[in-house]
């Protein structure tokens, strides 16, 4: 998260740095009393560092290793990508739009010999393409996290995870919530879209399938020798696990989501086809 410093002088000073004092003394750690007593300008996310337990909690929620490309959207000082460099080998980029923060954390990068592994760039979270990440890892606000899901959900690749420090998405369910020191770490699995009419190969038998999904959320019918039968599925990035009863046995399938198409993460000899409108 970003902030600009404002300077303070006189009794001002000594009267913000009094209040400080009081408002740690109840636990509040020293940058989130800055935002709430309002020396900071307002901006959609002020600066406020994550600390080291739950730098360390959300990478092992995201389950961050040396394959992985991490994008960390307001970096500030860059410390979820070090910890992600330097303890898991990933590589990984974070934006942010104070031009101090960013330019300490690419000096702190060449310090400790990560330059060749993390990228720090002065840049808007909304205009960052997010393509290319394996793990998003960010510290916003429940407003600004709303806005950017649907640019999660469209650019991100199924499979993708997603973990936000302390707040949630709203109603997309997080597949995983964690609390460390009091506050919560959210995991979200980015979804492949199966929504829609299908077709499933079963054998010599073809099984129409209707899906209506909810972000991880899947719901559907197949019609089976002209009877309609609910269907309950499980499903985690582009994993699709559903069963149902033909021929008076349950079935049950295990699939991966590529694009028109589900196909047997096993040997199983079965196939599904997205039907064109």
């Amino acid at each position: 998260m970003s902030i600009w410093r404002r300077s303070l002088s006189g009794l001002a000073a000594i009267a913000v740095t009094l209040a400080m004092f009081s408002l740690i003394a109840f636990s509040l750690d020293a940058s989130a009393v800055r935002v709430a007593l309002g020396i900071t300008p307002e901006l959609d996310v002020p600066y406020v560092e994550t600390r080291s337990e739950m730098v360390d909690t959300m990478l092992d929620m995201a389950e961050v290793g040396p394959d992985d490309h991490v994008i960390d959207l307001g970096t500030g000082d860059g410390r979820i990508l070090f910890a992600a460099a330097q303890d898991r080998g990933a590589r990984g980029l974070g934006v942010d739009l104070d031009p101090v923060l960013v330019d300490d954390a690419a000096d702190e990068a060449a310090r400790l010999g990560l330059s060749d592994r993390v990228t720090f760039r002065e840049q808007d979270l909304f205009e960052t393409p997010l393509h290319e990440a394996d793990v998003v890892t960010m510290f916003l606000l429940p407003s600004v996290n709303l806005r950017l899901r649907p640019r999660l959900l469209e650019e991100l690749k199924p499979g993708t995870r997603v973990v936000s420090n302390r707040f949630d998405m709203g109603d997309w369910r997080p597949d995983e919530v964690r609390r460390t020191a009091g506050y919560p770490a959210y995991l979200w699995i980015v979804p492949a879209d199966v929504a829609g009419s299908w077709m499933l190969a079963v054998g010599a038998r073809s099984i129409a399938l209707e899906l209506e999904q909810q972000f991880q959320d899947v719901t559907g019918t197949a019609m089976i020798d002209g009877q309609p039968q609910a269907i309950a599925f499980s499903m985690r990035g582009d994993r699709l696990r559903f069963s149902l009863e033909i021929d008076g046995e349950y079935r049950t399938f295990d699939g991966v989501v590529r694009d028109d198409r589900i196909i047997p993460a096993d040997e199983a000899d079965w196939l599904a086809l997205r039907q064109s409108d």
